[in-house]
This record gives structure tokens, sequence and C-alpha cells, in this order.
């Protein structure tokens, strides 16, 4: 079986370091979060924990110092569901930190029931896609201050499955919590491809991300038969350290080996869906986004 596994979950490891390089990881208080801000951290950059919930957040910070010596990490409170509090924790940022080298948008909901944002956005388009870019928009000026900088998007393979719905993103009409992820990690996808276009020459880089099928607290609004297959098929399971791994790699893989905006598994570059491929779409995603936030890019 672990023959088996190994052929799914790839090796890879790098030993580049990081001291005096700033990231910031969103969700970063439990499971490929809380891998990918323990790895950053030792390899000696100050990482921000951008957190919901505080005290899980601290809790996480803790574990890392304890796990990690010399540790600099930091707790923020951030809930992507509400754009004021994007708002409260760029302005923080900005107040705190001179550079920003690395941004992480790792946190995310999945395939839950039916739930807005507090702007009133359907939660998984709101969080994963909406609450993402708008960090992004906010935090670009120190990403271009501290360029090279990097920008990455975790999405997943059930991108594939997504169609974004123009005519109901928040599926008022018609709701699937399966769809509604799909989508979502899809606007991930797309979301990448049209800022590497608007940023590359500013020397912030932007990658898409699939962590692969991972074991984490995401996972607990599945219903119970697909737990009961996923356990069938458990050697496909990867560990949370083990999905960060590709993030990861497109933080410390040096910039003449990746392509910007483009899609990564398994520590290597590979092929979104066509639909992830489609220039259109992306750009009339970007400009819906900014009239949804009310924001314009410069």
């Amino acid at each position: 079986m672990q023959t088996i596994r190994s052929l799914f979950n790839p090796k890879w490891s790098s030993d580049v370091r990081l001291e005096g390089k700033t990231a910031i990881v969103t969700g970063a208080n439990t499971g490929i979060g809380k891998e990918t801000a323990k790895d950053l951290a030792a390899r000696g950059a100050r990482v921000i924990l951008a957190c919901r919930d505080t005290a899980k957040g601290e809790q996480a910070a803790s574990d890392i110092m304890r796990e990690v010596n010399g540790a600099k990490v930091a707790v923020r409170q951030l809930d992507l569901a509400d754009t004021k509090s994007v708002c409260l924790f760029a302005e923080n940022i900005y107040n705190t930190e001179k550079t920003l080298d690395y941004l992480v948008n790792n946190a995310g909901v999945a395939i839950c029931p039916y739930a807005r944002t507090m702007d009133g956005y359907e939660m998984q388009f709101g969080v994963n896609h909406l609450g993402h870019f708008f960090l992004t928009f906010l935090l670009l000026d120190l990403l271009k201050h501290s360029a090279p900088s990097r920008v990455i998007n975790v999405s997943s393979a059930v991108h594939a499955m997504g169609k974004i719905q123009f005519d109901d993103l928040n599926g008022d009409k018609d709701y699937h919590p399966v769809r509604a992820y799909a989508q979502s990690k899809l606007a991930n996808v797309l979301f990448t491809r049209e800022l590497a276009k608007r940023t590359e020459a500013l020397g912030v880089m932007a990658f898409s991300v699939d962590p692969g099928m991972v074991n984490t607290e995401i996972t607990r609004h599945i219903r119970r038969p697909l737990v009961d297959i996923a356990k069938i098929f458990s050697f496909l399971i990867r560990t949370p350290a083990e999905g960060a791994s590709t993030s990861i790699y497109c933080i410390v893989t040096p910039e003449n080996e990746l392509l910007t905006g483009g899609f990564y598994r398994n520590c290597a570059r590979a092929d979104s869906c066509r639909a992830g491929e489609d220039d259109g779409t992306a750009l009339k995603l970007w400009a819906m986004s900014c009239h949804l936030l009310g924001i314009r890019w410069r």
C-alpha cells in the first residue's frame, strides 16, 4: 500500500532559505495552511497567520514555535466572509509590515450548506474567490513594493467540474454545494491567470495550485457515503504537509523555472481544465468581481 501511495504522492524537497522574507498565509490555523506556515517559518521567513478564529490561530502559532526553533510567526484576525474584516486586516498589515514577499491565499470552505457572507454573497464563492480577490487587491501595493513577490492561490482538482454561472453566481436559482465549490475553485484558477497578466511587469508572479486530496477540516461537510468511499481509496489521501508541498514549491523555486499564471500540482507545472484556460471567461470574471466589490484595479 505504501508503494502505491508513493506513486500518487511524489516526494519533493528543497533547502532554500527565506530569511528576511515575509509571508501571509490565510487559514493558517489548521490543515494545509498551518503546514505551509510551519514550512516557511522553518526556512527563516516571518509568517503572518491570517485566521478567522484568533484563538485557534494563537494555538497554531504556539505549535509552530514549539516545533520550529526560532520561528517568527504572528497572528492577525481575518474573516474572508466580511469585506470590512478584510479591509481592517489589510490596514493592519500596512501599519506593521514593511514588505510582503508571499501571499498564500489558502483559506476556504467546501461543499457546505447554503449560506451567505456578511456582504450577501454565496459563502463558497464569497470566501474562496471574492474574499481572496479583494485581499490581493488591497495588498497589491505592498507586493509591488516588495517585488519580486508571489501570490499563490490554492485551488483544487475539482475546478475541472466547475462553470462560472454568471447569471446565478450566488446560487439563488439553483444551489448545489458541490457545483458551488467547483465554481469557486475554477474562479481561483481564472483569477490567477488574469492577475498574472496584470502584474508580471510589476514583478509580482501568480500561481494556482492543486494540493490533491487532503484530510483536513475542510471536508467536514462531506456526506457520510463520500467519507466511506474516501476510506477505500485512502492511498490517494494526503497529509496536510503533503498537501502544502506544491504551495511551497511555487514559493521557493527560482522564477525562471516557473510560469506565472500557471496551474501546478505535484510540485510541477500541470494543465488546468479547458475552462481554466479561457481568457475571455477570466476577464469577464475579473470585471464581475470588481463590480461586486465596488473596486477598480489600476
